[in-house]
C-alpha cells in the first residue's frame, strides 16, 4: 500500500499491510500498488480536483484509493480545541462532506464503491475507548457522529485501444445432478470466443460423473469442456478446484441443478465485460419465483443475511446466497493470494469470494433472475445446519471487517 500523508494507529488497523509513504504526489511517476491511502490530506489541498486529477494519471484500473477525512459535524470540536492549545497538528483549511468527496471523485472520472465511518471518541480512556470506537462506531445513527470517515474508490480508466472480447470459464459444481447434466451445456448462450465449461463432480451417490463423461465424449458444441473430481468436500472445495483449472479471463459459478437459468448468464457476462462490476452477483429476490423454488423460511433467512451482510461489509446485498456469481481470473487470484485473513472455512465458496471481492474493496453489482424450480433431484443444502453456519460465518466477517 502507498500512503499520502502520516500514517496513525486506526488506520493502520484497518488496512494491515507493508507502506511506503510519499508526502507530495509529484514524488511518484506510475503508481502500481494495489491500495493508495490519502490519509487527511485532502483538508490541506488548495485544489482538490486537481490533486484527484493528477493522482487518476498515475493509477492502472485495479487501483483503490481510501480517502479519510474528518466528519464535518466535528469542526467546531476542533476549532475549540486549537484555541484551547489541545491540538498541535496545523488546523484544517477545508472541511468536506460525503457529497462533496462524490462529486470530486465523479468529475474526475473516479467511482465511489462505499464509504465507512470509524472513531466515536477520540480521547483514550483504557478499555472505554476500545469498546467504543471498535462496536459502537460503526452501527446505524451512532457512525454518522463518527471523526472519521473512509471512502472507497476505484478509478474509471480510458482505454483507447479496442481490447479483445474476454471469454468465460463456466464452473459447474455437480453433486448428485445426474438428470441435468447433458441440459447445461445446450442451455448457456455463447458469450466470448473460446468459452469453456468446468464440471467438478463431488461425491455423488448417483450416475453423475457417469454422465459428465459422457457428455464430454459425444458433446460437439461451442463449449470446450474440462471434467474433473473434487478432493475434498462442500461446493466451496468444488469450486476453487474448477478456478484452478480455468484458462480464460472471466470465471463464472453456475449451480448444476439449473435453478439460476443458464439462459440469463450473458446478463453476468456484459456486467463486468464492459467494466461496470468487478464481481457480479445474481439476487433471486428481485422478480417472481416459480412456487416451489425457495421454501418460505429459506426466504426469510436469505431475507436476514442480505441485510446483515449489507450492513458488516459496506455494499448492498439483496441476496448473498445464489449460486451464481462472477470475478475476473485476475481479480480471483489476488483473492485467493489473500484468503488466509479469513481463513478456508467456507463449505459453500459464495462467502470466501464475497467476503474477499469486498476487503479488495471491488465494485459488486447484482443481476437478478427469476429462481426456478428444481425439476431432479433435492437439494444439497440443509436448512438449519447451514443456517447456523452460516450465522458463525456472518459473526466471523463481522469482527474481522466491521468491528475491527
Amino acid at each position: 500500500m502507498l500512503e499520502i500523508a502520516p500514517k496513525n494507529n486506526t488506520i493502520e488497523r484497518l488496512f494491515k499491510g507493508k507502506y511506503r509513504k510519499i508526502n507530495e504526489l509529484s514524488e511518484a511517476k506510475k503508481i502500481e500498488s494495489d491500495f493508495i491511502l490519502i490519509n487527511g490530506s485532502l483538508h490541506y489541498e488548495s485544489d482538490i480536483q486537481n490533486f484527484f486529477s493528477s493522482l487518476h494519471a498515475k493509477l492502472s484500473s485495479h487501483t483503490r484509493i481510501a480517502i479519510v477525512y474528518y466528519n464535518s459535524l466535528w469542526w467546531p470540536i476542533f476549532k475549540l480545541a486549537d484555541k484551547l492549545g489541545l491540538r498541535s497538528r496545523t488546523p484544517e483549511q477545508n472541511w468536506i462532506s460525503h457529497e462533496d468527496v462524490t462529486n470530486f471523485l465523479i468529475l474526475e472520472d473516479y467511482e465511489l464503491i462505499r464509504i465507512e465511518q470509524r472513531i466515536l471518541f477520540p480521547l483514550y480512556i483504557p478499555f472505554i475507548s476500545n469498546f467504543v470506537n471498535r462496536y459502537l462506531s460503526p452501527l446505524p445513527i451512532l457512525r454518522n457522529f463518527a471523526v472519521l470517515n473512509i471512502a472507497i474508490a476505484r478509478p474509471y480508466i480510458k482505454d483507447l485501444k479496442k481490447q479483445r472480447q474476454q471469454s468465460v470459464s463456466i464452473v459447474v459444481a455437480a453433486r448428485n445432478e445426474a438428470g441435468n447434466i447433458f441440459d447445461i451445456p445446450k442451455r448457456i448462450p455463447k458469450m466470448g470466443p473460446n468459452d469453456e465449461l468446468i464440471f467438478v463432480e463431488g461425491n455423488s451417490k448417483d450416475n453423475t460423473w457417469g454422465k459428465i463423461l459422457e457428455l464430454k465424449k459425444v458433446y460437439k458444441g461451442h463449449l470446450k469442456i474440462q471434467v474433473a473430481q473434487q478432493d475434498g468436500k462442500g461446493k466451496g472445495d468444488a469450486v476453487r478446484k474448477g478456478f484452478s483449472m480455468a484458462k480464460n479471463e472471466i470465471l463464472m459459478i453456475l449451480d448444476a441443478d439449473l435453478t439460476v437459468p443458464p439462459e440469463d448468464l450473458p446478463k453476468f457476462y456484459n456486467a463486468i465485460e464492459s467494466g461496470k462490476g468487478e464481481f457480479i452477483n445474481g439476487s433471486r429476490l428481485v422478480y417472481p419465483m416459480e412456487k416451489k423454488a425457495m421454501r418460505f423460511f429459506n426466504r426469510v433467512g436469505n431475507k436476514f443475511f442480505a441485510v446483515s451482510f449489507s450492513f458488516v461489509l459496506g455494499q448492498r446485498f439483496k441476496d448473498t446466497l445464489c449460486g451464481t456469481k462472477v470475478i475476473s481470473k485476475f481479480n480471483y487470484e489476488m483473492l485467493a493470494k489473500n484468503r488466509a485473513y479469513f481463513g478456508d472455512f467456507d463449505p459453500f465458496g459464495d462467502f470466501d469470494l464475497i467476503f474477499g471481492a469486498s476487503r479488495m474493496g471491488l465494485k459488486i453489482i447484482e443481476v437478478p433472475i427469476t429462481y426456478r424450480e428444481r425439476t431432479y433431484g433435492e437439494t444439497n443444502i440443509s436448512r438449519w445446519k447451514h443456517g447456523v453456519i452460516l450465522l458463525t460465518m456472518l459473526l466471523f466477517a463481522a469482527r474481522k471487517t466491521k468491528f475491527i
